[in-house]
């Protein structure tokens, strides 16, 4: 059943000269009532009609509306049946009208690409999408986070006009998409760069994991005076967390207390995991009492914080703290919680505390739940409990769970075992060279050679080599990496000649180093 036809006014509304002003006074008993029509005569004896009349509402507004809210309340299919309606109504959508409905397609581009296609389709064809720049740079937005980055392109260099917004959204969707050589190129031809141009690269490189390149873009961002925002930061923070640069954390924290974003809660539980990953939880534990308003994320860090750096009962005791604040633990409280009492060797605690989260609060387990428990176990050496968690979990066990216990197996010398769950490790990722490895060391440890001698044949077979190791360390907010053997580095001759003193002087105190992992792998 189709909408009767709406048909859109022309009425303009009459803006009349302003009348003198009325006051009402205790001795002017005949005061107008406002709700009653007055005449005025001014000195040309045209009379003024103060009636009071009502715009009539455009029904494009009240169509787009509509839309708006099914898109806010993610039913696109309702809003995009709205749409129809509006159409066959014969209400001429406008730009609000595309901008909404292509912002409800970036909300589910994967469900969507073939709709948000069809309303470019209607935009192109009142030619929107090239005269509208807030069109326009909706479609752009639109196919960049479907993943069809060159249509977007396409659209982007067919706009009569752009402003900020759109140069930005086509860099960040270079960047979401792997291209960034092509979103440093666009970025170098843009006509003005603004902190959100300078974030689109930074947040970008973080979230494809390119941390130290984040790092750079970060520092070219201060040299070019451009002020960053409370998103660059915690952007260069999640990069800081991920590389272990203190030093650099430690300057960005002193940056954000000269700023007006200094007290914004999501840069506190920035600070807070960066601190926490660095391994200065004390630190961490600072940021979290000097927060004027907490959330349950700022809980939640400050909580798996001490859990993974072995502060078990702080870890306890704050997520006892946060329930008596009023917050509902959630999955990741839970996650800290079990974490905590892995690395103390809570067995029975870590048992009642999984029992509780599906119990009284009602949480089902995910993956990473059945992995702390797996975790659990094998720390405490009950590697048959770790096995029977794995075996009966919901879910199909990742190489983390499987990793977790097959790295208890060479702690306890279970060859057995190594070698079952290796049949699963390989099937989840054949050409992972960690897996092979870690069971040629276990081999090695409990004396077979034969075995150990049998994994590298099969990875020389499968043409899997193992991938170098590296350290790294931090110096004056740079990061320098180092290779076994490598002596690539400015200063590599005296760094090795440091080396061997502090080596020299460990043998001297009864060290006696562990050569059997490279002297199996290598030789035998």
């Amino acid at each position: 059943m189709s909408l009767p036809a709406c048909t859109p006014t022309t009425t303009q509304p009459s803006y009349p000269p302003k009348p003198p002003s009325l006051h009402p006074h205790p001795n002017n008993p005949t005061f107008p009532n406002p709700n009653h029509k007055i005449s005025l005569t001014n000195n040309t004896n045209t009379h003024i009609s103060l009636k009071h009349t009502s715009n009539p509402i455009d029904p494009a507004i009240s169509w787009t509306s509509s839309i708006a809210r099914h898109c806010r309340n993610g039913r696109l299919a309702e809003a995009a049946a709205e749409f129809t309606r509006m159409r066959i109504a014969g209400v001429e959508p406008n730009h609000i009208t595309f901008v909404t409905l292509l912002s409800g397609c970036t909300d589910f581009p994967l469900e969507n690409t073939r709709f948000g296609a069809s309303i470019h389709a209607c935009a192109r064809k009142m030619g929107l999408d090239t005269n509208n720049v807030k069109v326009g740079t909706a479609i752009v937005g639109m196919y960049s986070k479907c993943g069809q980055v060159n249509l977007a392109r396409l659209i982007f260099d067919e706009m009569c006009v752009r402003n900020s917004v759109s140069w930005n959204s086509m860099i960040d969707g270079y960047m979401r998409n792997g291209e960034v050589e092509d979103a440093i190129a666009l970025f170098d031809e843009m006509p003005k760069r603004d902190a959100i141009s300078w974030t689109a690269l930074i947040g970008g490189f973080v979230k494809k994991g390119h941390f130290d390149q984040a790092l750079e873009w970060f520092r070219e961002m201060q040299l070019s005076g451009v002020q960053p925002d409370y998103v660059t930061i915690i952007s260069v923070l999640a990069a800081c967390a991920n590389l272990g640069t203190l030093g650099l954390g430690l300057w960005i924290n002193r940056l954000v207390s000269k700023h007006e974003f200094k007290d914004n809660i999501r840069i506190s539980n920035s600070l807070i995991d960066m601190y926490s990953r660095c391994g200065c939880i004390e630190f961490a534990r600072q940021v979290f009492e000097k927060m004027p308003k907490r959330s349950l994320v700022s809980w939640n860090s400050i909580i798996v914080g001490f859990a993974v750096n072995g502060y078990a009962e702080e870890a306890l005791k704050f997520f006892n703290l946060m329930q008596k604040e009023g917050f509902e633990p959630d999955g990741v409280s839970f996650t800290g919680a079990l974490t905590a009492c892995s690395h103390a060797g809570l067995v029975d605690e870590g048992l009642e505390f999984f029992n509780i989260m599906r119990r009284v609060n009602r949480i089902t387990p995910r993956i990473e739940h059945y992995g702390c428990m797996v975790d659990l176990y094998s720390r405490a050496g009950r590697l048959e409990d770790a096995l029977n968690v794995i075996e009966n979990m919901p879910m199909k066990p990742n190489e983390v769970v499987l990793g977790s216990l097959l790295a208890a197996c060479r702690t306890c010398g279970d060859v057995g075992l190594a070698e079952r769950l290796m049949k699963y490790l390989v099937e989840l990722d054949p050409g992972c060279d960690s897996n092979y490895v870690l069971l040629s060391n276990i081999y090695a440890a409990v004396g077979r050679w034969d075995g150990a001698g049998k994994v590298r044949k099969t990875m020389k077979s499968l043409g899997i080599q193992k991938k170098p190791g590296f350290s790294s360390i931090e110096v004056d907010c740079s990061i320098h990496e180092f290779v076994a053997g490598d002596k690539s580095h400015v200063n590599s001759d005296d760094i090795y000649a440091l080396l061997e003193l502090l080596s020299f002087e460990l043998q001297i105190c009864g060290y006696v180093p562990e050569t059997i992992v490279t002297e199996t792998y290598e030789h035998h």
